[in-house]
């Protein structure tokens, strides 16, 4: 699948979209977590520690939100999140395309070990496992992965 898509800087109007989109890709990645409970954690983290400091870029489809990136100015992406009938499209390339723009030196993030279709997404984006470490809200494990040019 191809979708037709624009991307833009977030805007405070996206908020709600933001955080349903995460609720949503979170859910269908593990189902078996219940992430409409974490929203109320979430919108605190977005709000407190994700707006204020890190570049968002959000894209649209037909004026709906179909996908996001957060990169920060210590070159962290936190964020890729992508509507899941959009999974396996350019989508995703575009917003880590934007991120690279965005911190064109490097880029590290963490990604849960247990989720193997994103681990390779990562590496055929370029980048290669860094470490291994835990998140230390969830307690999984997680990869260190990181790109640089």
């Amino acid at each position: 699948m191809n979708p037709s898509f624009t991307l833009r800087p977030y805007r405070d109007g996206d908020e709600d979209a933001t955080i349903a989109l995460w609720c949503e890709t979170w859910q269908q990645a593990y189902p078996n977590i219940d992430f409409a409970a974490r929203v109320p954690w979430w919108r605190e983290r977005w709000r407190g520690e994700l707006v204020p400091n890190a570049a968002i870029i959000v894209a649209e489809q037909t004026g709906q939100l179909v996908g996001f990136v957060t990169i920060d100015a210590r070159a962290y992406l936190d964020q890729l999140v992508v509507t899941p009938k959009f999974w396996g499209s350019k989508l995703a390339d575009a917003l880590v395309d934007e991120a690279k723009r965005l911190s064109p030196d490097s880029i590290t993030l963490l990604v849960n070990e247990d989720n193997p279709r994103a681990i390779r997404f990562y590496e055929r984006n370029g980048f290669v496992h860094a470490g291994k470490d835990v998140n230390p809200t969830s307690r999984r494990p997680v990869l260190k992965m990181q790109w640089r040019p």
